[in-house]
């Protein structure tokens, strides 16, 4: 029998029930079962009751820029007061994330082979116009590359990692300040390709440090101090 289409993998991510044919299919088959395990992880991330207000504004963990001080040789801190994740928008509510989440779990299986199939000769959608090398932080095994790309003026942040699966948690990029006084999440993202959309009007030349978090299934939307690859991009 076929693997699971695009389709049913988004439905058991969202918990639908599949018709027992594929049910079957998909309760025997391994590709498919970490296909789906893989999808659920930002349908849970999305649907926790703690992101369904707005967020304050918190400082990053001091674990980030000891980090970045340990590989920059910066010594000073930066202050604590101003020290923050940038909310881009308001939070929706909890329905309307789980139908986000839905579109994006669909849109992002079904479109990958229509994004596949509209790249660059050089393998990406749109022009290049910013990269980074991310390289592993100490004492962790993650590594890849961050392309910043913009077709007709839609930017987007397309990052090939290569990290250990997660049995419990899930990677997120954010950019952040060279000073790590303040940082923006941009997406969950897994191994291999994924590519994330850029909000509008986000000055790379501001936020121009990719960092790679390994965050944990809490709820909790800021920053877990926990690095596992890092690099600035470059035009």
């Amino acid at each position: 029998m076929p693997h699971s289409t695009p389709e049913q993998l988004a439905l058991a991510a969202l918990g639908e029930q599949l018709p027992a044919a594929d049910a079957a299919h998909l309760a025997g088959c391994a590709q498919c079962t970490a296909e789906v395990a893989s999808l659920r992880r930002p349908v849970d991330v999305l649907a926790v009751p703690e992101l369904s207000g707005t967020a304050p504004e918190v400082a990053p963990p001091p674990q980030v820029w000891t980090a970045i001080a340990a590989a920059t040789g910066v010594s000073t801190a930066p202050p604590s007061a101003g020290a923050d994740v940038v909310p881009l928008r308001p939070r929706p509510s909890r329905t309307r994330w789980l139908t986000v989440a839905a579109a994006v779990l669909v849109g992002g299986v079904v479109g990958g082979g229509a994004v596949a199939l509209t790249r660059d000769d050089d393998g990406g959608s749109g022009a290049v116009v910013a990269s980074a090398t991310l390289d592993p932080l100490p004492a962790e095994d993650a590594s890849g590359r961050a392309e910043v790309r913009d077709a007709d003026g839609v930017r987007s942040l397309q990052v090939d990692l290569d990290a250990p699966a997660l049995p419990d948690g899930y990677y997120e990029v954010w950019l952040l300040q060279p000073d790590a006084v303040r940082m923006v999440p941009v997406g969950v993202v897994h191994r291999g390709d994924t590519v994330l959309p850029l909000p509008d009007g986000l000055d790379l030349g501001a936020y121009p440090v990719v960092d790679v978090s390994v965050e944990p299934m809490d709820g909790d939307p800021t920053h877990s101090g926990v690095s596992v690859a890092r690099g600035s991009l470059e035009r």
